[in-house]
């Protein structure tokens, strides 16, 4: 029976990243794609002007807090750097976030990066007088936040850079904001569902558990969008929440958005499973802490919450297994 279940799981496995869910690792590590950005040579900004080659982004397919009210971003104007084309404003940097916005007209294409102690994000942006949300995820320490014009091809040059030293308030603020990738400020019917699925309930993993049946079982994997999903995708949650069907990232943020309206913490995170480029989340309770690998009770023991796995593997005996083994994922970014 071992021999057979360790067949069996692999072979579920491979059949769910056929659906378009992952992208498959190349064999030259060099070579492989980020979440948002191809990895290459560190980037070093000697001046202003210097010019640097950023790709355009791969999509992830494949104390308590006390929160009462929904934790809206805003641009305060204490902290800001500026010039004629954009701003950054830093002046929220330990409630765990930065806004960006550019404001001069271009034509060209136009990036963030956020250098964290750790980790670099790279996000996209236009032209336009709204704030776009950076959550600072690295946690304490030091970050730089550079934004960039396209020149030609894959080279850009600094508009505009700030650097900072962060220190939070707590752990949680970059996990129960909006930002970017999870943007349920601007979805009112997500938040809303969140509340009716959610009602009653006063302990996380019970808001947990109601929000992750709802999406396992209502949404089903979008296998046209995972095949022509292009560089730059964002989820909608609104979107997702009506159409009822989306790719990793989708079900991801929409979880996320979900959890963090209902102030439950809660991180997208995107990395691999297996060779599959992949998105999923963690979540924090008061009983658990942060539980990174599990987040559901089988009636044995905690497991992981994978939504997209779950749902589109019907939550069989195989792929359950496959989601609780931690070893299977690779962190490497969160949002």
């Amino acid at each position: 029976m071992l021999r057979i279940w360790k067949r069996l799981v692999p072979l579920v496995l491979a059949a769910l990243i056929l659906t378009g869910c992952g992208q498959t690792v190349p064999a030259d590590p060099a070579q492989a794609e980020d979440p948002v950005e191809a990895e290459e040579s560190p980037y070093i900004e000697e001046t202003p002007l210097e010019e640097v080659d950023l790709e355009d982004e791969a999509v992830a397919m494949a104390a308590a807090p006390a929160v009462s009210t929904l934790l809206v971003p805003v641009a305060s104007g204490t902290l800001v750097k500026s010039n004629d084309k954009a701003q950054i404003d830093y002046s929220n940097t330990a409630d765990g976030y930065v806004m960006v916005r550019f404001t001069a007209a271009t034509d060209k294409r136009l990036k963030v990066q956020v250098k964290g102690p750790t980790t670099t994000y790279t996000y996209n942006i236009t032209v336009g007088p709204d704030w776009t949300t950076f959550p600072l995820s690295d946690g304490d320490g030091g970050y730089q936040v550079i934004v960039y014009e396209n020149v030609s091809g894959t080279k850009y040059a600094t508009v505009l850079s700030q650097s900072m030293t962060v220190e939070l308030k707590d752990e949680f603020a970059p996990f129960l904001r909006p930002n970017q990738y999870v943007d349920y400020e601007s979805a009112p019917a997500t938040v809303a569902k969140a509340a009716e699925l959610t009602a009653g309930k006063t302990d996380a993993l019970s808001k947990v558990a109601a929000i992750y049946d709802f999406v396992v079982k209502e949404l089903t994997y979008d296998k046209q969008l995972a095949a022509t999903v292009q560089s730059g995708y964002l989820p909608v949650l609104d979107t997702v929440l009506a159409k009822k069907t989306g790719i990793c990232f989708d079900y991801a943020a929409l979880m996320t958005g979900m959890l963090r309206s209902q102030g439950v913490p809660c991180k997208l995170v995107v990395g691999y499973a297996g060779t599959a480029y992949h998105a999923w989340i963690s979540v924090w309770s008061e009983e658990t802490g942060w539980v990174e690998g599990a987040v559901y009770f089988d009636g044995t023991t905690w497991q992981r919450m994978d939504p997209t796995f779950a749902s589109s593997g019907k939550q069989s005996a195989a792929i359950m297994q496959y989601i609780g083994d931690g070893r299977n994922y690779t962190v490497k970014y969160i949002y």
